[in-house]
């Protein structure tokens, strides 16, 4: 299983650790041309305006394709680019997600906190794995937010994953995944196996 980060601005680094962490094979994605590569794609946090500067229209174009194709998680700014709808201000997306998100909805950078959430995705395992004594079932899940948005509007078709109180804070809908905060800044490796497994599965389909 091959693994690109993109690896255009934010702490990717910190992603290609936990995902080589969890046996994955991961390649730093700096020209579009490596999509072809890759199974899966991680859009790590940064500035999703600066982002689709980076990318510019042809690399932007690239990456709405490959998102259709194969699975993706963004996080924090990637959740951004993954949404159908953003605000504050609007923006242009790659649509993989129907939700609408809020940029900067928790506060400027002094205001990043971490915060104790829920992994729903640990409940549906539980019932498939009742007697598996590795996972961290029933354990929060630490979450990092920094400058983070906020999913105001879950469409249809969109699974909540993860919540903090009553706050969606990732999602799934077919091939892609998003998280507002950012997992590879915490101990906890289920988000980032979350994506595995969705890699993996859509291997095996």
């Amino acid at each position: 299983m091959i693994i690109g980060v993109l690896a255009l601005q934010g702490d990717f680094d910190a992603h290609r650790r936990r995902l080589e962490e969890l046996g994955a094979q991961v390649v730093l994605v700096k020209k579009p041309e490596q999509l072809d590569q890759i199974d899966g794609l991680v859009i790590p946090g940064g500035e999703s305006g600066t982002f689709l500067k980076l990318l510019g229209e042809a690399g932007f174009e690239k990456l709405k394709q490959f998102v259709k194709a194969k699975p993706t998680f963004g996080t924090c700014a990637g959740a951004i680019l993954l949404a159908s709808e953003v605000e504050n201000p609007p923006q242009a997306g790659l649509g993989a997600l129907n939700i609408r998100i809020r940029r900067n909805a928790y506060g400027r950078q002094i205001d990043s906190s971490i915060r104790e959430g829920k992994f729903v995705a640990d409940l549906k395992r539980q019932l498939q794995e009742p007697g598996d004594p590795s996972s961290r079932k029933g354990f929060p899940l630490e979450m990092v937010f920094i400058r983070a948005p906020k999913i105001v509007r879950v469409g249809e078709g969109v699974e909540v994953i993860a919540t903090e109180g009553s706050d969606p804070v990732a999602v799934r809908q077919g091939r892609a995944m998003a998280a507002t905060f950012h997992p590879e800044l915490s101990d906890d490796t289920r988000v980032h196996q979350a994506f595995l497994d969705l890699v993996s599965n859509g291997k095996r389909s």
